[in-house]
């Protein structure tokens, strides 16, 4: 169990640092931008339905909400997991 949890581990850090080191020159982009850019090449006249309500001032900002927004549904989802699990096994938490 040991080695199967550090070569997970293992692997989880060789992820987070390969783009690092090797993609140092890339630039990253959401694919709403992408999506725009594809639509207009498509369709010259397309008009976008509706515009934001509020934009964020800057691309960091824009990231930490997104961050945020990330964390705040894998707390649920894996609150929402452990419960159903506790239920499964209630002699397992005592």
């Amino acid at each position: 169990m040991l080695k199967k949890n550090l070569l997970l581990l293992a692997i989880v850090v060789a992820l987070a640092i390969f783009p690092i080191i090797f993609l140092q020159d890339a630039e990253f982009g959401g694919a709403d931008g992408e999506a725009e850019e594809a639509i207009t090449e498509i369709a010259t006249d397309y008009e976008p339905w509706f515009n934001a309500i509020w934009e964020p001032p800057s691309g960091e900002i824009e990231s930490l909400l997104f961050v945020l927004q990330a964390a705040i549904g894998a707390a649920i989802i894996g609150y929402f997991v452990g419960f159903m699990r506790g239920r499964a096994n209630p002699s397992k938490n005592d």
